[in-house]
């Protein structure tokens, strides 16, 4: 059997292949529209948009070298009593249902997908499927994923992407849905309080 650290770094990409480059595809034949849509500005929307990309380099920092440096795990702040098979079991149930979860929640939301916050070109809202129960399926499986990726690699530098992408994911979701609120008015006011933000 490959050893634990390829078989994350595997995960990992194609986690990135099917939830960001393959989905990134199909809604752009589909529409037309390039779906990545991270700010560039200097201001909250900006911010976010580079602290994710920065998450994103983190991540695959992180699972590249332990990947191919095992020991560097030491290096990275082990929290060795984490380190035991049924944490790191609870980890993969939490990675591969939430890749699931993701690419269900990516498919139900079609060509509304975005990174970031469209501006530019209109979205339907989604209300079905996932998102009858959370508002934010998408970011909900992102979460998920970085507490798997903690528990299968427990180290202050996991814990610490998990930490970030935390506080980052939150000020996203409260962005996104100052937008939809005024994209869809009080279609998504009646939307939003009936369906939690998480579940």
């Amino acid at each position: 059997m490959p050893d634990q650290n390829i078989l994350l770094l595997i995960y990992f990409v194609v986690f990135f292949l099917l939830a960001f480059v393959i989905r990134s595809v199909l809604v752009y034949r589909s529409t037309g529209i390039n779906p990545l849509v991270l700010a560039r500005t200097q201001d909250a929307y900006g911010y976010v948009g580079m602290a994710f990309k920065v998450l994103m380099l983190g991540c695959a920092g992180v699972v590249t070298l332990l990947a191919f440096f095992p020991n560097i795990s030491t290096w990275l702040g082990a929290i060795t009593p984490l380190e035991i098979t049924f944490i790191k079991g609870l980890g993969w149930s939490c990675l591969i249902v939430s890749l699931l979860w993701m690419l269900i929640a990516q498919a139900q939301m079609g060509a509304s997908w975005r990174i970031g916050i469209d501006s530019v070109n209109s979205t339907e809202l989604v209300s079905k499927g996932l998102f009858s129960v959370s508002r934010n399926p998408i970011f909900l499986a992102t979460r998920l994923a970085l507490l798997g990726f903690f528990l299968v690699a427990p180290n202050a530098a996991t814990l610490a992407l998990l930490a970030a992408a935390e506080v980052v994911i939150q000020v996203q979701v409260r962005l996104e849905e100052k937008h939809l609120s005024s994209l869809h008015g009080s279609a998504y006011e009646q939307y939003f309080s009936k369906v939690p933000r998480w579940l």
